[in-house]
């Protein structure tokens, strides 16, 4: 693949019709392949529509995630479709790159992380990254809807094993309970994305809707519990959800402080503290 000649094409109009065929030939939905891709489901559906231009960097993630030649996409090669499997792991390498940038920023902090860290970890050149991702703000800003998406599928798969709404809430209580390496990794990137909020950067806009989801979430569970009856008559759900939320935030800040052997046992503090605000609280006696 020429990649000079691929960056420096403007993507053409007719590039959604292609991007419909990949999308077609993986089997999955529009939402579901936006994801794989790490870009924001609206603009996938804007840029499907005509309502906007992929860009070339957006075109190469799904170029990867699709097995199909770049130049494809961007009629650059209007005879070559097929292509070699992609490099990198577990989806090719626009989400090495975006599993490696989430790590360096549980490691090292938001604002410590640089597109020569991303490109020494996945053994590449800055160059490269940037084929995928053409600045740092919008790896960066990939890299942390990916970790929310990440977060969104395994609690759908949790809430889809539970019983009734009791049992989902414990699912979501021990989910949020920072015990493995990956939930540790996972909790320093949210802590570092409050003070993005904070400042109102895209980014921390990003991750505010994502907190408002995640307490909905939770308001939708305490909400059934109460129509199953498995929760106390009366409790309000919008509030049992702020509650527990706060209180899962703040112990999980407290567990995160503690390292080596302890923190396993702040980790198993926090759960039972947890068990026992929501028997006491939301539990139907």
């Amino acid at each position: 693949m020429e990649t000079d000649d691929v960056l420096a094409s403007a993507p053409p109009a007719d590039a959604a019709a292609r991007v419909r065929e990949v999308i077609a030939d993986a089997g999955v939905s529009q939402r579901e392949f936006a994801r794989r891709v790490v870009m924001d489901p609206s603009k996938l559906s804007r840029s499907l529509s005509g309502a906007r231009r992929f860009t070339v960097a957006e075109l190469a993630r799904i170029a990867d995630e699709g097995r199909v030649d770049a130049g494809w996409l961007l009629g650059t090669r209007p005879h070559e479709r097929e292509t070699a499997p992609a490099a990198g792991v577990g989806g090719g390498r626009p989400l090495q790159i975006v599993r490696e940038t989430v790590r360096l920023i549980a490691e090292h902090g938001f604002h410590a992380v640089r597109v020569a860290d991303i490109a020494r970890a996945c053994a590449t050149s800055s160059a490269a990254i940037h084929y995928h991702f053409p600045g740092r703000a919008e790896l960066l800003e990939a890299a942390v809807r990916w970790c929310m998406d990440e977060d969104t599928a395994r609690r759908a798969a949790c809430l889809a094993e539970a019983d009734d709404a009791a049992a989902e809430l414990r699912q979501l209580v021990s989910l949020q309970t920072p015990r493995t390496a990956q939930q540790r990794r996972q909790w320093a990137v949210w802590l570092d994305l409050w003070a993005e909020a904070a400042r109102s950067t895209a980014v921390g806009r990003l991750h505010s809707e994502y907190y408002r989801q995640w307490r909905e979430t939770v308001t939708d569970v305490v909400r059934r519990g109460v129509e199953q009856g498995v929760f106390r008559v009366g409790v309000d759900p919008q509030a049992a959800a702020l509650t527990l939320t706060a209180l899962i935030d703040g112990l999980a800040t407290h567990v995160l402080s503690v390292s080596g052997p302890s923190s396993a046992t702040a980790a198993d503090t926090m759960h039972a503290t947890l068990t026992t605000h929501i028997t006491h609280t939301i539990l139907a006696p």
